[in-house]
């Protein structure tokens, strides 16, 4: 039998540490992959979780919303119907201003409320829509508010 030369046993030894290296290396990557595949599923089941805590929480949001703006529509709908009868009217002065060649009446009469023309119902009807505007206006920004304040307070941990 020949001996092995001194380098050929120091390269068998090399590709050896080597090729242990490489295995080692090979299945430590594996392993960290299918650790990382575990904390993915982890982090997407929790991120499902929050989803649909914050979709209950919009919907219950956009729920109270369209309660709030059918109260308005229906206030809206009585105050035209008053308007329309005549029983909504604009204030009149608490003074009337006599003229001048006017008679002094005797007494304390009280003022007859003239009836309601149309351009006075036109302009109640006006300030009623623009009030119920500014209602609906003022509800869906508080709702907004709200939704963002809920939603933040999620996404931050502070339930």
């Amino acid at each position: 039998m020949l001996p092995l030369p001194l380098p050929w046993l120091i390269v068998a030894a090399i590709v050896s540490l080597f090729g242990t290296y490489r295995v080692g290396h090979h299945y430590g990557w594996l392993e960290r992959d299918g650790d990382m595949q575990i904390e993915i599923a982890k982090k997407n089941e929790e991120a499902r979780a929050l989803e649909q805590t914050m979709t209950s929480k919009l919907t219950e949001q956009e729920t109270k919303l369209r309660k709030a703006q059918d109260d308005i529509q229906k206030k809206q709908s009585a105050m035209h119907e008053l308007a329309r009868t005549g029983r909504l009217r604009l204030p009149t002065p608490s003074c009337p201003q006599a003229s001048q060649s006017a008679p002094v009446a005797a007494g304390n009469p009280q003022p007859e409320q003239p009836p309601s023309t149309e351009s006075e119902q036109s302009l109640i009807s006006a300030l009623i829509d623009i009030a119920a505007d500014g209602d609906k206006a003022i509800t869906k920004l508080n709702a907004c508010v709200s939704s963002y304040n809920e939603v933040r307070r999620l996404i931050n941990g502070n339930e």
